[in-house]
């Protein structure tokens, strides 16, 4: 299917955004941690791979075990690993969101950049930050 631009042109094929993809040393293992985070139900698995999809549908998250993992550093830091993305991830309250975060298996991170942020480590070290709506 071809989309039309802003002058009602079509150039260039439909795209629709399905899923942003974590990769990790057990899919099943960061998989779990952000379904019972996130509240979402598991769509599709394999041994090494796992789709999420929340209630309403829409992108959804993924993960991919990778043998040869290395969490990222943050914040960064020269010659480490470094981070590709982080998920921004809306609250109601951002003192208990982070609790019951961190009671599934996050991490602080020592170091929150803002007050109305709270920055976190799931359980495969992606960094992801907690906001109030």
């Amino acid at each position: 299917m071809t989309v039309a631009n802003e002058h009602g042109e079509a150039d260039r094929p439909g795209f629709s955004l399905a899923s942003v993809v974590l990769d990790c040393p057990d899919a099943h293992a960061l998989a779990g941690f952000y379904r019972q985070l996130l509240g979402w139900e598991v769509k599709y698995s394999e041994p090494d791979w796992v789709v999420l999809r929340g209630p309403a549908g829409g992108t959804g998250l993924s993960f991919q075990a990778e043998a040869g993992y290395a969490p990222p550093v943050w914040p960064e830091e020269v010659k480490a690993q470094q981070k590709m993305l982080h998920l921004d991830i809306r609250v109601d309250d951002l003192d208990e969101a982070g609790a019951y975060a961190v009671s599934l298996g996050a991490t602080e991170a020592q170091h929150q950049p803002q007050d109305d942020v709270r920055v976190l480590f799931d359980p495969a070290g992606h960094p992801f930050c907690l906001f109030l709506q």
